[in-house]
């Protein structure tokens, strides 16, 4: 299948005939044997705290960078990750800004020239394979409303079955910010209305994805409920790995000397140095260096 991509990705690159034809008519697609293997495919994803670092540094630098990770990943039931892409970070505002493209993330002269140039102690970065939701800019993430962002890679099996129950839930505070048709935004808001409740992210988290594992088993639901997420409020990040099926998707820990991160893979293609969060759990990156780990309780 990547030799099949490559060629894919040549053409689009060199701009044959055919590709820019299909470019002019919006009618670009993925070559059918891909697309029928991105049923199930999971996103890529990054969360760093630290000292002030260019994005650059670790989204576009490393050996297995996220945007290499875009075009080729190693750790996910599809390599390519091309659906769109996004990073978020806190400069000295509170609230954090947010750049996010439809486009591959491989593509985006944007992007590289924005990561040169941006520098921060927290930052998000997200490469996107759909698999619901569709493609577009609302559901590219991270995702962001007042100090907090959001990614997820993973997926809430039989979501359409499920959705309106769980969109009911939202308060009128919150319901302006759904913005896009995904599982993870709809995620997103349900934790942070938890949040500003008084609970503390991981007890949010875990509320969360026991309402929606309860709406699942009464909709007879058999596919799995997966969260492999991040979290943060401006000060710490959060990261949560849980699957009802006990196979949730990857996510890795490292600490170097300028600050600490998780990543879905390692993104020196080397796993020397990264550990696996458990499963069941949730690590916070605090904004001291510290670092613990709390188990995610789903009822």
């Amino acid at each position: 299948m990547a030799k099949v991509l490559s060629l894919w990705v040549l053409n689009v690159l060199n701009g044959s005939a055919t590709t820019r034809k299909s470019m002019a008519s919006g009618c670009l697609r993925w070559p059918t044997s891909l697309a029928r293997r991105t049923l199930g495919a999971m996103c890529r994803f990054l969360a760093y705290r630290g000292d002030p670092i260019y994005l650059e540094d670790l989204v576009c630098r490393p050996k297995h960078s996220l945007v290499r990770q875009s075009l080729r990943a190693e750790e996910a039931k599809m390599v390519t990750n091309g659906d769109g892409f996004g990073v978020g970070w806190y400069g000295d505002r509170d609230t954090p800004g947010v750049y996010r493209q439809v486009t591959p993330a491989w593509s985006d002269e944007n992007l590289r020239a924005l990561a040169a140039h941006v520098r921060s102690h927290l930052f998000f970065a997200h490469v996107r394979a759909a698999t619901g939701g569709g493609i577009a800019l609302s559901n590219c993430h991270p995702f962001a409303t007042s100090t907090f962002l959001f990614m997820h890679n993973g997926q809430v099996g039989g979501f359409g079955l499920v959705r309106r129950q769980l969109e009911a839930q939202l308060p009128d505070t919150l319901w302006h910010q759904r913005r896009g048709a995904t599982d993870s935004e709809l995620l997103f808001l349900l934790i942070v209305e938890r949040i500003v409740n008084g609970f503390g992210p991981v007890e949010a988290v875990s509320q969360v994805l026991g309402e929606v594992r309860t709406l699942m088993r009464e909709a007879q639901i058999p596919d799995p409920l997966r969260f492999s997420a991040a979290l943060a409020d401006g000060d710490d990040v959060f990261a949560f790995r849980w699957a009802s099926d006990d196979r949730p998707p990857t996510l890795y820990h490292h600490r170097a000397d300028y600050g600490q991160m998780v990543a879905s893979e390692p993104l020196e293609g080397d796993p020397e140095g990264w550990t696996a969060l458990n499963p069941g759990a949730a690590l916070c990156l605090h904004a001291d260096g510290r670092t613990t780990e709390h188990p995610i309780n789903v009822a």
